[in-house]
């Protein structure tokens, strides 16, 4: 077996769940088999997945392997954030502090409201009529 080591790390985020691999590398990141530039379209995803590499600045140092599953863009992008979040404090405990004041380690809770039966929706109601 080869010794070049790899961290794991799972994040959440609504529906999403996204299993990261972190190894020492030069910064390459792929999704699903996908290049990362071409998996999300926007700046605004792409920065979002990478907060946690940008806040303990070793985007350079590491390459990422993801595989992500459920919810839609914002939400895996979010979940691949906490995933790499989670793997990079298994690399340097030392970390943990720059991760955890930028809000990187805690899961998300917020998800989709069920719908109630007896209304079209999770809180509207049906229009009221006394006649």
């Amino acid at each position: 077996m080869a010794d070049t080591k790899e961290f794991l790390g799972t994040g959440r985020r609504k529906t999403a769940v996204a299993r990261v691999r972190l190894a020492v590398g030069s910064g390459k990141i792929v999704i699903n088999g996908r290049a990362f530039e071409s998996y999300f379209g926007t700046d605004s995803l792409r920065t979002t997945a990478t907060q946690a590499l940008v806040a303990t600045e070793s985007a350079a140092k590491y390459d990422v392997r993801v595989n992500v599953v459920g919810g839609g863009p914002a939400g895996q992008a979010g979940a691949i954030r906490h995933g790499i979040a989670r793997a990079l404090l298994l690399v340097d405990a030392a970390l943990r502090p720059a991760l955890k004041s930028a809000g990187y380690l805690t899961r998300d809770p917020r998800m989709r409201e069920r719908k109630k039966y007896g209304q079209p929706g999770a809180r509207k109601r049906f229009q009221y009529s006394k006649r």
